[in-house]
């Protein structure tokens, strides 16, 4: 890459040019990620698994996003956002590019990962396609697994529409005849039971041994009038209605679980923001199900296959079709030592996941837990789930007497429910359960372990950029750092005490703490860049994150360019810093890596004249986590570890050229196209082939 060069003349853009829309940045990763479902890259089970996650991805998007764009409009809000976009503008827009992206993925599902799993004997069978043997299974599955549990709701004045589950499969069937009791319905509603699978794979013997499925919305479509005997179902056809998620309570409420609790039972069934129907769907089916969910034509989707696509994965048994797999690798540093503790003493250890193992941060909590010289241990969870490894241990701990306490943030989204089952786990146990910060989600990722070694009490810490969840410490990118550096186990200590008592903001001597320190010193070390810039240093800064909206820092980047500042940017999703614009950003470089394995760590570096910092964090350079969230920034101070983080966690994905995008000036991302001749580098796949077996 070019080096950076002082811009002569500064040069002031208006909002618009200085930043791009948030909404609209983090609708474009979502396109990334559905763009894998046509890179030769990956197997075609894995192109169907980008399909699905960029369902889900969209789920959320309209859930969160597009409903408080929606919420906005409704209080007549004519705020318009950083980059000068009103509301209205900024939905037209999503309209146009989500339909547009909705109705590619269908393409790619029916004409290029469908046919390509149906030349592996791989098929999703329609009804029309069924030998006479196979429909006859079906209907006696239908007989014997669907029908007990489906409730068929007729619509007439006794049986108003009924108030249908956000994102649930929904059939509105239209009738002829007379009921049993002479009544003449024309519309009834059946809901298809969330318990049961989506997908139902034929038995071997009807098949010739080949893996074939059927629906269960083909399922129910083609028997469908057997939930009314007597009546002709004239026409069955899905629909699903995606409604705002976001919860609203009062924070400030003396039970703080329990109006969390009541949240979420109303989140099932908030305002409708989007309907999706089958393609084939009648106009005046569709123009029914608009009015009853207050929609107009733009917040319609038509689709070309199942309304519920999200849920479409089975567990095909095809190796060869999938990623080839692979054995995270144990830290150097604990392969020949027994005693965690001794090692962790001995030096601090960094482990990067996927490619090293999640198991030492299991071992270090469990071997705290069997140690009966470990006196106490402290955690914060955020995404963990009831049935983990590591809340068990936690509970174990807390039986055996230790004093054992939680941090559990019940605000995080969508695992509310979840982390509140942690919490009466582990109070029943015994454990100190605390929800944290009223205003502010505990997002840092902490655990603290205090062991009496002779006459002295000895901490240990393991600080991380990802959640204490072992499943995603197979598909997410992270680091951890286990340590038992006094300064930055007495941090994390004082650290735990205030988000578990009260008082002014802890004085720290390593780590950087939002909502405190955090932002005013990352401006600072942006500063400190610029200096080194003007004197002739070569000023130098990269920032790996998901997402980049703060407008401060944006600004402070924009400064550092104009100074000559080199600045490189690894940014997951949404980024609203526009680079390469003229006497604004000439020196800023923005990339995004979309692989096998979802982008998370963040990492920043300083170049600060030839000494490099380097830190790692729980945070994303974002107003919520600066500002709204406990957030922790630790620095790597081993030289071989820090090294180990530029050269693999930074250097090694600016020169992915398989994998990355570019973000232009005009905020269009496109894909790094490798030059004639140039080496191929595909920057996760050297992390696997260095780092695990």
């Amino acid at each position: 890459m070019n080096q950076a060069v002082q811009t002569s003349e500064a040069i002031e853009y208006d909002q618009s040019v200085r930043y791009l829309n948030r909404d609209l940045s983090l609708l474009d990763f979502h396109l990334r990620v559905l763009e894998q479902a046509v890179d030769p890259l990956h197997p075609v089970i894995e192109r169907l698994v980008f399909l699905l996650i960029f369902s889900r991805n969209m789920d959320e998007f309209f859930e969160v996003r597009v409903a408080g764009l929606m919420q906005q409009l409704s209080y007549s809000d004519d705020t318009t956002t950083p980059d000068g976009m009103h509301p209205s503008e900024i939905l037209a827009k999503i309209s146009e590019t989500a339909h547009a992206a909705i109705d590619r993925q269908y393409r790619i599902l029916n004409e290029e990962v469908l046919p390509a799993l149906a030349e592996e004997n791989i098929r999703f069978l329609r009804r029309e396609e069924l030998t006479n043997d196979q429909a006859t299974w079906v209907h006696q599955y239908f007989r014997e697994q669907v029908l007990p549990v489906l409730t068929p709701i007729s619509l007439d004045p006794a049986h108003p529409f009924p108030r249908l589950v956000n994102k649930s499969l929904n059939f509105i069937v239209t009738l002829d005849g007379k009921d049993a009791f002479g009544r003449d319905i024309k519309f009834a509603i059946v809901p298809a039971p969330r318990s049961l699978p989506r997908v139902v794979r034929l038995p071997d013997h009807l098949t010739g041994g080949f893996e074939h499925h059927v629906m269960l919305s083909a399922i129910i479509h083609e028997h469908v009038s057997e939930l009314f005997p007597g009546m002709s179902a004239t026409g069955c056809h899905q629909f699903r209605v995606t409604r705002n998620a976001d919860l609203e309570f009062d924070e400030e409420a003396e039970d703080v679980a329990k109006a969390l609790k009541g949240g979420l039972s109303s989140r099932r069934f908030g305002r409708a923001v989007r309907l999706e129907v089958t393609s084939h769907c009648p106009e005046n089916i569709v123009e029914y199900l608009l009015r009853r969910f207050g929609l107009n034509q733009t917040q319609l989707y038509k689709v070309n296959g199942p309304v519920n696509l999200a849920r479409l994965l089975s567990n095909f048994n095809r190796p060869k079709m999938r990623y080839k797999s692979f054995t995270p690798a144990m830290p150097a540093a604990l392969k020949s030592s027994e005693d965690i503790f001794a090692a962790i003493k001995k030096q601090d250890i960094l482990i990067h996941h996927p490619f090293e193992s999640f198991a030492p941060v299991i071992n270090f909590l469990r071997e705290a837990a069997r140690d009966p010289q470990v006196l106490a241990i402290k955690q914060t969870l955020y995404r963990s789930g009831a049935d983990s490894e590591i809340v068990q241990i936690l509970a174990d701990a807390a039986r055996q007497g230790k004093e054992v306490t939680a941090i559990i943030e019940l605000r995080a989204r969508f695992d509310e429910e979840s982390n509140m089952e942690v919490a009466n786990i582990l109070q029943e146990a015994g454990a100190v359960v605390v929800y944290g910060i009223v205003g502010y989600k505990t997002h840092a990722k902490m655990i603290l372990v205090v062991r009496r070694e002779g006459d002295k009490l000895t901490r240990y810490v393991h600080l991380g950029t990802g959640n204490y969840h072992a499943g995603n410490a197979r598909m997410y990118t992270d680091y951890g750092l286990l340590s038992a550096n006094p300064q930055l186990s007495e941090d994390v200590h004082k650290i735990f005490q205030e988000l578990t008592g009260m008082g002014k903001a802890a004085k720290l001597q390593k780590l950087l703490h939002a909502p405190f320190t955090l932002h005013p010193q990352l401006l600072a070390y942006i500063d400190e860049e610029i200096g080194f810039a003007k004197s002739g240093k070569g000023g130098h800064i990269i920032v790996k994150v998901n997402a980049l909206t703060e407008r401060q820092l944006i600004d402070a980047l924009y400064k550092a360019s104009q100074a000559g500042v080199k600045v490189e940017l690894i940014i997951r999703s949404t980024c609203c810093l526009r680079p390469g614009v003229p006497g604004l950003s000439d020196n800023i470089n923005v990339r995004s890596i979309v692989g096998r394995f979802l982008e998370h760590t963040r990492v920043y570096y300083f170049g600060s004249g030839g000494e490099p910092k380097v830190y790692c964090a729980s945070a994303d350079w974002m107003d919520r986590n600066l500002f709204s969230r406990v957030e922790v920034c630790f620095p790597i101070d081993n030289g071989h570890l820090r090294r180990r983080i530029i050269q693999q966690g930074l250097q090694n994905y600016l020169e992915d050229n398989q994998q990355a995008w570019n973000l232009t000036k005009e905020g269009i991302w496109e894909r790094v196209v490798p030059k004639e001749g140039e080496p191929l580098h595909m920057a996760q796949s050297i992390l696997l082939e260095k780092l695990a077996r």
